[in-house]
């Protein structure tokens, strides 16, 4: 029987909140006091989420985008609702305009018809409707149809996302692990500003709770702006290992990138997902990842929502432990 202090309590509804950035996003509200429904294609596969709540306070439903009574269902009588909805690659009909344009477009109008107070959807640093690349301009398009159906919708557009399951800094540490070498895709130089995930999830739950001005757009970037190669860099020192770095040109990226999806295609999955590369992650790095200055200079930051943003080197020793010569037994060593 779920508990009757959270029965009493807000309900938020969290569309791909068994995600990578979704599952911070169910943490920082259950610490809020609010119950959550965590809506994914996968229920079953949501069920980790459990412990971190109370007795009734999560709760997974299923919902799938491309279905609207799905949609319905998961919103009915919940106050706030959450879009962190999105894929990394193509497959089947998980297409970037299925989920990141039509998508978006179904969910916001959902929340509107269902009455949804505030309405927040996780974007990306550099989403551009009229962008070449498609994932980048499925991101765009995805924040104008959630803006045309819900005009008061925040959006949040984070830089890279770090934390314990991501696949940027822990991506470069297993190829520390397999490979004398680590390439850096277009030459290493693209500039980012890494934002751990806590950090988005708390902005993402301040936005819901009307800390945020509606209908703005928001842009989360970590203190730190690092290259391509400096991220690889403080991988390296993080987990006691020398490797060279080569920089290689585009041409040479877009390659590396066909081969390591096909092999993970003709072995049905079991090439290691963190030492794959797609063309869509390739066409990210053409272009800096960084916060704006006119988002900076009108607070439209971390630090406007009151969130003192957590440094790379603060978070990522207690995650890429594991990748270290034996472990968190490891000593110092040269390798």
């Amino acid at each position: 029987m779920a508990d009757a202090t959270f029965e009493r309590s807000r309900l938020a509804t969290v569309f791909g909140g068994s995600g990578f950035v979704g599952r911070h996003i169910v943490r920082a509200l259950v610490r809020r006091g609010w119950r959550v429904r965590v809506a994914v294609r996968r229920p079953d596969l949501a069920f980790f989420l459990q412990p971190i709540g109370g007795v009734g306070q999560i709760e997974a439903v299923q919902a799938n985008l491309r279905y609207p009574a799905s949609i319905a269902a998961a919103l009915s009588g919940a106050e706030m609702a959450v879009n962190a909805s999105g894929v990394k690659a193509e497959s089947g009909a998980q297409t970037y305009r299925a989920v990141h344009v039509d998508g978006a477009l179904s969910l916001a109008r959902a929340a509107k018809a269902a009455g949804v107070e505030t309405f927040a959807l996780v974007s990306g640093l550099g989403a551009d409707a009229k962008s070449t690349f498609p994932y980048i301009a499925s991101k765009g398009l995805g924040e104008e149809a959630t803006r045309a159906e819900f005009p008061e919708a925040t959006i949040l557009r984070p830089s890279v996302v770090f934390g314990p399951e991501d696949e940027f800094f822990n991506h470069f540490a297993a190829l520390a692990r397999f490979l004398p070498v680590i390439p850096l895709f277009a030459g290493g130089r693209t500039r980012l500003q890494p934002v751990y995930a806590g950090d988005v999830a708390r902005a993402v739950a301040a936005a819901l709770a009307g800390e945020a001005k509606p209908g703005t757009t928001w842009e989360l970037g970590g203190p730190q702006v690092m290259t391509l190669r400096e991220v690889a860099e403080t991988t390296l020192r993080t987990i006691e290992r020398r490797r060279m770095l080569v920089g290689l040109s585009n041409a040479s990226s877009y390659f590396i990138a066909s081969t390591t999806s096909f092999a993970g295609r003709v072995t049905l999955g079991r090439f290691p997902k963190l030492l794959t590369t797609n063309r869509d992650q390739i066409d990210l790095l053409a272009v800096d990842n960084v916060v704006s200055e006119a988002a900076e200079r009108e607070g439209r930051v971390l630090g406007g929502l009151g969130i003192a943003p957590q440094a790379v080197d603060a978070i990522i020793p207690s995650y890429l432990v594991r990748f270290r010569k034996t472990g968190q037994y490891e000593v110092q060593r040269s390798v």
